[in-house]
C-alpha cells in the first residue's frame, strides 16, 4: 500500500523551509475540516454533497503523492454521484492514512 509523502511539497518548496512549513501547516488545518465535512455528508446520505468533498480531498490526496489512492477516490466519487458507496472504505482508509501521516510531521 502506498504511503504519503512529501516530495512534491518538497519540489514546490525548494530550499524554502518557511514555505513548507506554511503550507504543511495549511494541510493540518485543512484536511481535518474537509474530512468531517465528507463524514457528516456520508453520515446523512447526502452523495452529492459527500461526492464534492472526495473531489476537493482528491486535491490533498495528489499533494501527498498517492497516486493509486486518487484514482481510487476519482472512482468513488463517482460512484457517489450514481449514490453507491461503493469503495467508502478503501477511500476512508486513505484519509486515515493521510491523517496519521500529517499527525506524525
Amino acid at each position: 500500500m502506498e504511503q504519503p509523502n512529501l516530495e512534491y511539497i518538497n519540489q514546490l518548496a525548494g530550499d524554502n523551509q518557511e514555505f513548507k512549513s506554511k503550507i504543511i501547516a495549511i494541510l493540518k488545518k485543512e484536511l481535518p475540516e474537509e474530512i468531517e465535512l465528507y463524514k457528516n455528508y456520508i453520515n446523512n446520505t447526502n452523495y452529492v454533497l459527500a461526492a464534492g468533498s472526495v473531489h476537493k480531498l482528491k486535491h490533498k490526496i495528489s499533494i501527498f503523492g498517492l497516486e493509486k489512492s486518487y484514482y481510487i477516490a476519482e472512482e468513488f466519487e463517482e460512484n457517489l454521484k450514481e449514490n453507491s458507496t461503493h469503495l467508502q472504505s478503501d477511500f476512508e482508509s486513505i484519509l486515515k492514512r493521510m491523517q496519521d501521516f500529517l499527525d506524525s510531521l
